[in-house]
């Protein structure tokens, strides 16, 4: 969820509305939390990843995990809200089908303001990359990402070099960024945002992940719906067609009738079927892993 200018059924209606009638969202995720189902899933919470700043995340492993892909996924609530826990069935749904899953959380507005948040973005990644092995996953093949404001974040990691240069890292070690309702030029600034960002020229220019586009961002899935009114499509559409202009590799799934919460909700149990938010991850996963494995054939 983002700024208010710019903004589930069957068992999840009436969790549903008590969210949006600003009920407690503790109530609403654990009503998401109980449709889902751990299988053949090794789950960890609380691994403190850095403890000067108290920030721990949370891992979902397939049994057996061996060398999988890894997706690191950052959550939304407009830089000022969330818990990791809330998103328990994301790493649930993507670990039951092969990947391993971090969900880190990181410092938010009152508390801090930007960039502080992109720095502790790029502190989890480090550390996972640094301990994949561990969970059974393969740090060389980790993909960032990210709804709506997470979706920020995770695209700022792809596409504005500094902030994975702080931890040795480069955009180019990610296997690739995955975008779910992702705020990527959401100028003007609303609600909060002038405070979070800075209303001054630096401010409105790194916040918006589209300016650091230049071609040598990992490959891009961006999944949005049409009827989004929380992050608006042309963000997504305006970062594809930037990608494309730089000779990078972005896809756009623009998902007709769906809207700013439905699109992630879609990796909740059952609810697969309508929108295809997991399988357009999995299959960009999977292409986006094979290719890398022909190149590096290639030139051995």
């Amino acid at each position: 969820m983002i700024g208010t200018a710019r903004r589930i059924g069957n068992r999840l209606v009436l969790a549903a509305g008590v969210f949006a009638l600003g009920g407690c969202a503790t109530v609403f995720f654990a009503a998401v939390d109980k449709l889902e189902y751990t299988r053949n899933v090794a789950e960890r919470d609380h691994i403190v990843f850095d403890a000067k700043r108290d920030l721990a995340l949370d891992a979902y492993s397939p049994a057996g995990a061996k060398a999988a892909p890894i997706v690191v996924f950052f959550y939304g609530g407009s830089w000022s809200e969330g818990k990791r826990h809330w998103y328990r069935y994301v790493g649930d749904a993507l670990a039951n089908r092969g990947v391993v899953v971090f969900i880190p959380d990181y410092r938010k507005y009152p508390d801090v303001r930007f960039p502080a948040f992109m720095r502790d973005a790029a502190r989890a990644l480090a550390w996972v990359r640094e301990n994949a092995a561990e969970f059974g996953g393969d740090p060389q093949h980790i993909y960032v990402m990210g709804h709506s404001a997470g979706g920020q974040i995770a695209a700022l990691l792809a596409c504005d070099k500094r902030y994975l240069e702080a931890v040795g890292m480069q955009p180019r070690d990610l296997a690739g960024m995955i975008g779910v309702a992702g705020a990527y030029a959401f100028l003007p600034f609303v609600d909060d945002e002038p405070e979070i960002f800075g209303n001054d020229a630096k401010g409105r220019y790194d916040s918006q992940p589209i300016n650091f586009v230049d071609g040598d961002e990992p490959p891009m899935l961006l999944l949005q719906g049409s009827d989004d009114d929380d992050v608006l499509p042309s963000n997504a559409q305006a970062m594809a067609e930037r990608a494309q202009a730089m000779d990078g590799t972005a896809t756009l799934k623009l998902y007709p009738d769906v809207g700013h919460n439905a699109i992630l909700l879609a990796l909740a149990r059952g609810r697969e079927a309508r929108i295809p938010t997991l399988r357009d991850i999995l299959a960009f996963i999977g292409k986006t892993d094979a290719a890398a494995s022909l190149a590096a054939s290639s030139t051995q």
